[in-house]
């Protein structure tokens, strides 16, 4: 949550309140702000977000009871999408100019199918695996760049008795939106079986997407003992702190892993199925940032607003929080070493977002929440493969119009 104060011509304060899903972002968030407040000295922001699992209902909730914030950060595609129909957020075309120059494709993560915008795109995200160079220099490992290599580089650590991931499967979406959408990609063919998926000329169960589900389940016997108990915040300790060769994360988690002063941070992007193809690359458009429409304080809220879409916010965001890349046009500077190794391996990439993130969320059951249980059962050795791509296949065609047909 950020609140800005701010004196009126009468002496009394106006206070907004902006909401985000990152609570790990507190620290970082108000430096920025304070940069925003030296050249607004009348505003005053205090970051306090609510937790990842809780805020899409907290939110939706607020909003419903006419309490919601002024500020929201959204999720791109569906979840944000959903905020917009629901009648709570303003219209931005006309009230940032600078959203003319964004992307395309970031542009349309926050608007509709008839080009509202609705939201700023601040950052996108992209996935892959962390690795720690003191283990891998110890036993004479090297980046592996097929699936094959590895593996083998899996086996070489378990064998000497190392804990090979820092994965845990107790809570399904890091299971869905890191690993399948970002390792599994290479598997079932990135943007081009996406978008065939999202038009109905693909199903999940045909092979490429079943492939996917096999190549995770690869994984399984280098998980770490009970992992079938260990949630998203033990997951980043365990790796954090040095008890695991290897995390496969997200970009947004080099910043906490900074602060857990990791010294020999190694990055790989996620391996190719065989050597020779194009890296399909789950570069997400992640974080938005949106006005509800109800605010008392519309023309403050839109003022923070049109600074998010500056250069100057681009790059103390990414700074601040490396790993979130900015969609705002300009030249910028990256300080973190794996931050830019990320970014650049995006240059002779296809890119892609998560699989179903798009419209296939739009509705219950999501696709979202049907690849968390579907990967969820698949280490838990209650699907295979094929099942865990039938059950999300059988949900989405109770309600997705392509597939009903």
């Amino acid at each position: 949550v950020c609140v800005f104060s701010q004196e009126t011509a009468g002496g009394k304060p106006v206070t907004l309140v902006f909401t985000s899903w990152r609570t790990e972002d507190i620290e970082r968030m108000n430096r920025i702000n304070a940069v925003f407040t030296k050249e607004n000295p009348n505003i005053t922001i205090n970051f306090q977000p609510i937790k990842d699992t809780e805020y899409d209902a907290q939110l939706t909730s607020s909003l419903e009871a006419g309490v919601g914030a002024d500020i929201i950060f959204l999720r791109s595609y569906d979840p944000g999408e959903l905020i917009y129909n629901g009648g709570y957020l303003y219209k931005l075309n006309d009230a940032i100019p600078a959203l003319a120059d964004f992307p395309g494709a970031a542009i349309n993560a926050w608007a509709t199918d008839d080009g509202v915008i609705y939201g700023v795109p601040v950052g996108g995200v992209t996935h892959g695996v962390f690795y720690l160079k003191s283990i891998f220099d110890k036993y004479g490992l090297k980046e592996p760049a097929t699936w094959a290599e590895f593996l083998d580089v899996c086996q070489t650590l378990k064998d000497n008795g190392e804990t090979v991931f820092a994965q845990g499967t107790k809570e399904g979406w890091p299971l869905y939106e890191v690993m399948y959408s970002g390792l599994g990609a290479n598997f079932y063919g990135g943007e081009v079986s996406r978008l065939k998926l999202m038009a109905g000329e693909m199903k999940m169960t045909d092979e490429p997407f079943v492939k996917a589900f096999a190549a995770m389940k690869q994984l399984q016997p280098f998980f770490p003992k009970g992992y079938e108990a260990i949630d998203y915040a033990s997951m980043q300790q365990l790796f954090g702190t040095g008890r695991a060769a290897m995390y496969i994360g997200g970009s947004w988690e080099i910043g906490l892993f900074r602060d857990l002063e990791i010294t020999d941070l190694g990055w790989f992007a996620p391996p190719l199925e065989k050597a020779g193809d194009t890296l399909q690359y789950c570069f997400h458009v992640d974080c938005g940032l949106g006005i509800n429409k109800d605010s008392k304080n519309i023309e403050v809220a839109l003022k923070y607003a049109e600074w998010v879409s500056t250069p100057e916010f681009a790059e103390l965001f990414m700074n601040e929080l490396p790993g979130f890349f900015s969609y705002t046009p300009g030249d910028y500077s990256l300080g973190d070493p794996v931050a830019k190794e990320i970014i650049d391996a995006a240059a002779n990439a296809d890119i892609t977002v998560r699989t179903v993130w798009e419209k296939l969320s739009s509705q219950e059951p999501s696709g979202n929440t049907l690849m968390w249980d579907a990967m969820i059962g698949l280490y838990t050795d209650k699907y295979t493969p094929e099942q865990a791509a039938a059950y999300v296949q059988y949900g989405l065609a109770t309600w997705y119009p392509p597939f009903m047909k």
